[in-house]
C-alpha cells in the first residue's frame, strides 16, 4: 500500500502528542501524566494491529517524496520482526510512565514529553525503510533518552550522559558517513533499492564496517559496552526500562535488518570477528555481573553478556539461531524490562540497592518476592520460560557450524545462574542484614498491574512460543536467501554444501 496509515499513526500519536504537551508550559503535573498514558494506552491498542500482518508479509507505506533530487523518501514497512519489537516499545512505554510516580516529583511535564517523543523515536527506527529516515528516527530516539538521563537520574548523571552520547553519535556519524556514499553511487536511500545494487568487495568492507560500527556501540558490544552500566546505574528507573527493553535492540536490529542484507560478502567475512566478539561479551559481561554488589550494575553486565548471544545468533547465519536471536530480543527487553522495575521499587523503599543491604525479604515483602523469582528465572532461561527458548535456538542453530562459540557461550548461561541466584539468595533468604526491612511495604496495586503484563509474557512465550515463530521465520528466510543471492553464491563458494541447503539447518529457500 501508499497511502499513510497505521505505521505513520504508530509515529504521530506520541509525538505528536508530545509537542503539543511542551506546548501546554501551564498544564498541572496529574493532567500532564494522563494525557500521557492515555496517548501511550491508544500507541499500543493500534500497535496490536500489527498481529493482523500475514506471515511472511509485511505492512509499507509509501514511497512519498521527501528529497527527490537525493532520491529519499517517506517510506515506512513493518513485517514481523518490526511488529514484534514495536509491540514491545509500544507495551513498555506506558509501564515506564507508571514506574515514574515513585521516582519522579520535579519536572513532570517535561518528562512526559522526553517519553513520548522516545517511544516515536524509536517505533520510527523499527519502521524506516529509508536510510536517512532510519538515521533520523536513529538519532531523534538518542535525544529524550540524553535529558532523562542527565536531568532525572544520580548524582553522577551529566557524566553518564555526556558518556552515552559521545559513545553513540561516534558511532553514528560513520554510519551517516555510509549512507551518503550510498545515495552519491545509488542515487537512493530507499531499502528495496539498495538490496538490488551490486557494490564490489572494497565497498562492502567499508560500508559493512560504517555501519556494524555504528550498531556494535548501540548493542553494546564489547569493547564498546563502558556507557552502558553508567547509563544504567544513573538513569531513572524508567531510563533504565527503555534502555534495556528497547534502545539496545536498535543496534541489534539495524545489524539485521541493514548490515546483513545490504553487504552479504562483507558480513560473511566478519563472521569470525562477529563470534568472537560475542562469545567474549557473553563470558565477560557474566562475570562482570557475578563481581558486582549493586543490583542495577548487576542487570546492566548481565544485559552485556545476552546482548552477546543475540549477535551470536545472528552471525550464525543459519535460520534457527537468528530466528531464536531476533525471539531473544524480544524476550530480553521483557525479563530485564521487569527486573529494573522490581529494583526501582526497592530502592524508593529502601533508598539503597546493595546486595549486601537487604537479606530476608522474602518475609516481610513476599509478593515482590514471588515477582523477582519469576523476573530472575526468565532472565536466567529456566525451561517453561521465555528466556529458554530464545537461548536454545540460538546455541542449537549455532553448534552445527560453530560448535567452539556454541560450547563456550553455553557457558554464559552458567555463569547467568549463578550470579542472578546469587541475586536472589542475598536479597530474599538468609538473615536480615537491614533492620529497617521489616518496615518495607510490599507492592502496591499499582506496582503490581505493572509487572502482570510482563509475567503472564514470560509463561506464555515460554510454554507457547509457536505463533511468534511462526512470524519471525519468514521473514528471517527472507533475509537470509532471497534477496541477497550473492551471500548465497558467497556461501557456496566456501562451502560444499548444495545450494538447497543454504540455511544449514534443513529448511529449503
Amino acid at each position: 500500500m501508499n497511502e499513510l496509515g497505521m505505521l505513520t499513526a504508530l509515529i504521530a500519536l506520541p509525538l505528536v502528542g508530545g509537542i503539543l504537551l511542551a506546548l501546554l508550559p501551564g498544564l498541572r503535573p496529574e493532567p500532564a501524566r494522563i494525557l500521557t498514558f492515555a496517548l501511550m494506552l491508544v500507541t499500543f491498542l493500534l500497535s496490536l494491529a500489527l498481529l493482523a500482518i500475514p506471515a511472511g508479509s509485511s505492512w509499507n507505506e509509501g514511497p512519498f517524496p521527501w528529497v527527490p533530487r537525493f532520491g529519499i523518501s517517506y517510506l515506512l514497512g513493518a513485517d514481523g520482526i518490526a511488529a514484534l519489537l514495536i509491540l514491545l516499545t509500544t507495551l513498555l512505554a506506558p509501564l515506564v510512565l507508571l514506574a515514574s510516580y515513585g521516582h519522579v516529583h520535579d519536572r513532570i511535564r517535561q518528562h512526559c514529553v522526553l517519553l513520548l517523543l522516545m517511544e516515536a523515536g524509536v517505533i520510527g527506527v523499527f519502521c524506516a525503510l529509508d536510510l536517512v529516515l532510519f538515521y533520523v528516527f536513529f538519532e531523534m530516539s538518542l535525544i529524550p533518552l540524553y535529558f532523562l538521563v542527565g536531568i532525572y537520574g544520580g548524582a553522577r548523571r551529566v557524566y553518564a550522559a555526556f558518556k552515552f552520547v559521545i559513545f553513540t553519535m561516534a558511532g553514528s556519524l560513520l554510519m551517516l558517513l555510509g549512507i551518503l556514499y550510498l545515495i552519491h553511487k545509488t542515487g537512493s536511500a530507499a531499502y528495496p533499492d539498495l538490496l538490488r545494487v551490486s557494490l564490489s568487495a572494497t565497498e562492502q568492507f567499508y560500508l559493512f564496517w560504517a555501519f556494524a560500527a555504528a550498531f556494535a556501540v548501540k548493542v553494546p558490544l564489547v569493547p564498546f559496552h563502558t556507557w552502558l552500566p553508567d547509563a544504567h546505574v544513573e538513569a531513572p528507573t524508567g531510563g533504565s526500562v527503555i534502555l534495556a527493553g528497547v534502545t539496545l535492540k536498535m543496534g541489534t536490529y539495524g545489524l539485521l535488518r541493514f548490515a546483513l542484507p545490504l553487504f552479504p560478502a562483507a558480513a560473511v567475512d566478519a563472521v569470525p570477528w562477529f563470534l568472537a566478539l560475542s562469545v567474549i561479551g557473553i563470558l565477560y559481561g557474566a562475570l562482570l555481573a557475578w563481581a558486582q554488589r549493586d543490583m542495577k550494575k548487576l542487570i546492566a553486565y548481565s544485559s552485556i553478556s545476552h546482548m552477546g548471544f543475540v549477535v551470536l545468533g545472528l552471525f550464525a547465519l543459519t535460520g534457527t539461531a537468528t530466528s531464536g536471536a531476533v525471539l531473544q530480543m524480544v524476550n530480553h527487553g521483557i525479563a530485564t524490562g521487569a527486573l529494573f522495575l522490581l529494583v526501582g521499587m526497592l530502592y524508593e523503599r529502601a533508598h539503597r540497592r546493595g546486595l549486601d543491604d537487604f537479606g530476608g525479604l522474602a518475609q516481610t515483602m513476599p509478593v515482590f518476592s514471588v515477582f523477582l523469582v519469576l523476573a530472575t528465572l526468565s532472565s536466567i532461561g529456566l525451561p517453561g520460560l521465555n528466556g529458554f527458548v530464545g537461548e536454545f535456538l540460538i546455541l542449537l542453530g549455532t553448534f552445527r557450524d560453530h560448535p567452539v562459540a556454541a560450547a563456550l557461550a553455553s557457558l554464559g548461561v552458567l555463569l547467568g545462574a549463578i550470579y542472578m541466584l546469587g541475586l536472589l539468595k542475598a536479597v530474599l533468604f538468609g538473615p536480615v542484614r537491614n533492620h529497617r526491612s521489616a518496615a518495607y511495604s510490599d507492592l502496591t496495586i499499582r506496582e503490581v498491574s505493572m509487572l502482570c503484563p510482563l509475567v503472564i509474557l514470560m509463561f506464555w512465550i515460554g510454554l507457547f512460543p509457536g505463533p511468534l515463530l511462526r512470524r519471525i521465520e519468514p521473514c528471517v528466510n527472507q533475509m537470509l536467501e532471497a534477496p541477497q543471492l550473492e551471500l548465497s553464491r558467497h556461501r557456496e563458494e566456501a562451502s560444499p554444501v548444495p545450494r538447497t541447503a543454504t540455511l544449514r539447518d534443513g529448511s529449503q529457500p
